[in-house]
């Protein structure tokens, strides 16, 4: 098959989904630090109607309005065995909550992939549907997202509950 995509808006810029065969590929941010160049990844562009695309927009919507915590979507992302592993633990990772590139690794037998891990995690090709964002340094710091830490903050505070925003003055 050939790959195709829409450019949808949401509260952290546009996003551009890339679907192929059915199943979403890609999803990258405007000036994301790991954009692919080649225009023949992403293909023609589709109409936003058509699935998967029309549920990946409807989801994302709802992710940004707090009503989906969840992402039900065909993914096909490409990557080395390694990479898909640590993909499948990211998507995981529960809504609202955080984890660290050691305890990744630690999941994966090897305390010592942590670089690897944040490797992986940093070329994440389906971004907020495989929740790399929710990825934080050991001492709970931001650190690298290849979106822009402002939208990795925005992203975490999204999901933070209300319980926990709830007396904050700003």
């Amino acid at each position: 098959m050939t790959p195709r995509h829409v450019v949808t808006d949401s509260p952290i810029g546009e996003l551009t989904i890339v679907a192929d065969g059915g199943a979403i590929t890609r999803v990258h941010m405007d000036a994301e630090k790991y954009r692919p160049t080649d225009a023949s990844l992403y293909g023609e562009a589709a109409d936003a109607a058509e699935e998967p695309f029309a549920s990946a927009i409807r989801q994302l919507d709802e992710y940004f309005r707090h009503d989906c915590r969840d992402f039900d979507l065909p993914l096909a992302p490409a990557g080395d065995e390694f990479a898909q592993r640590v993909w499948a633990l990211l998507r995981a990772i529960p809504y609202g909550e955080t984890t660290t590139y050691g305890a990744l690794a630690r999941t994966l037998g090897d305390r010592n992939l942590a670089q690897a891990v944040g490797h992986a995690n940093g070329h994440n090709p389906i971004s907020i549907i495989i929740p790399c964002h929710r990825v934080v340094g050991a001492d709970g710091s931001l650190t690298g997202y290849a979106g822009g830490l402002h939208r990795k903050r925005f992203l975490l505070a999204l999901e933070e509950p209300a319980a926990d925003t709830a007396g904050r003055l700003f």
